[in-house]
């Protein structure tokens, strides 16, 4: 998934009010949209190098928003609504081995009164929903996590991915790992044990676990490496 234009890059000056971050830009503050609903945990020190985008809509309050942001030499990923963007690109490039065999994918679609899957994928002999989840935290060198903070959200689309499943319907959680220095990716279970009690549930009944990692620059970010669940 490319940028529509190269980013910007600023230093980070403190994110707020979970939408919000300032950003030091050319000697001047800019307020950006930050698109991810998530602590960012770790990632937020002040002083952190990041990368943001400039929309040309007149109508947008903020003009800027938050697209990746830097530790060390490495950039992590924290636009959560480019997530489905870059599965969409992946699936229809057939770069995810265990659903290549759909040719059929629909995005956003209803499956409750109160659910929406991120994806349906099928063939003419079965319907597979695939929910994404993006994943930014890394506490362990290595290992990336997911979630990094509680997600009653979350929770709930594991728990209808377990009705669909019992409906006749292949279920998937696939997570993206907005990042490339992870090799294995686990459940926080000390940030939120419900959800890792209910992610265990949902494998027991069938539901089926992807994990992958990103590989990212200023210019476009793509899926990369499938990723083992330790």
């Amino acid at each position: 998934m490319k940028f529509k234009e190269k980013l910007l890059q600023g230093t980070l000056i403190k994110r707020y009010k979970r939408f919000f971050a300032d950003i030091k830009y050319q000697d001047k503050t800019i307020t950006a949209h930050c698109p991810n609903s998530g602590s960012m945990l770790s990632l937020l020190n002040q002083g952190n190098i990041v990368w943001f985008s400039k929309s040309d809509n007149p109508k947008r309050k903020l003009k800027y928003t938050l697209e990746m942001i830097g530790l060390g030499k490495k950039l992590i990923g924290v636009n959560t609504q480019l997530t489905n963007k870059i599965i969409l690109e992946a699936l229809c490039g057939k770069k995810i081995k265990n659903l290549i065999k759909y040719n059929n994918i629909k995005s956003e679609v209803k499956f409750s009164d109160n659910t929406r899957f991120d994806f349906l994928i099928s063939n003419r002999k079965e319907k597979c929903f695939v929910e994404v989840k993006n994943v930014t935290l890394m506490r362990e060198k290595g290992i990336a996590e997911f979630p990094d903070s509680v997600t009653t959200r979350g929770a709930k689309h594991l728990k209808e991915l377990i009705n669909a499943k019992k409906k006749g319907y292949k279920s998937y959680i696939l997570y993206l790992i907005q990042r490339e220095d992870c090799d294995f990716f686990r459940i926080a279970n000390d940030i939120d044990p419900r959800y890792k009690n209910i992610f265990d549930e949902a494998l027991k009944n069938g539901v089926k676990m992807l994990c992958y990692d990103c590989k990212l620059n200023n210019e476009e970010i793509k899926l990369n490496n499938q990723i083992t669940y330790e």
